[in-house]
């Protein structure tokens, strides 16, 4: 099953990290070794905290009317 989410806020944004990470199996650690940042940054990022250089490309999204979606493949058993 395909998932698509709109991506509007830094916490749309984290939601889908997070589901899109959960689906892989992967613990933040896991996924923070796979791309190189450390585990705390995909904390933050999941929990929705913004930074300067995503408020602004939301807002650059905005203003120009581009939308900014995120798809994944997700397992569609149920409970999972």
């Amino acid at each position: 099953m395909r998932v698509t989410a709109r991506l509007t806020s830094p916490a749309d944004v984290g939601v889908v990290l997070q589901q899109a990470r959960l689906e892989r199996g992967l613990s933040q650690a896991e996924l923070a070794a796979e791309v190189g940042f450390p585990q705390s940054v995909i904390s933050q990022m999941e929990s929705g905290q913004s930074t300067a250089y995503l408020r602004r490309l939301l807002r650059l999204a905005g203003a120009t009317g581009i939308d900014l979606r995120a798809s994944w493949e997700a397992d569609d058993a149920p409970g999972g």
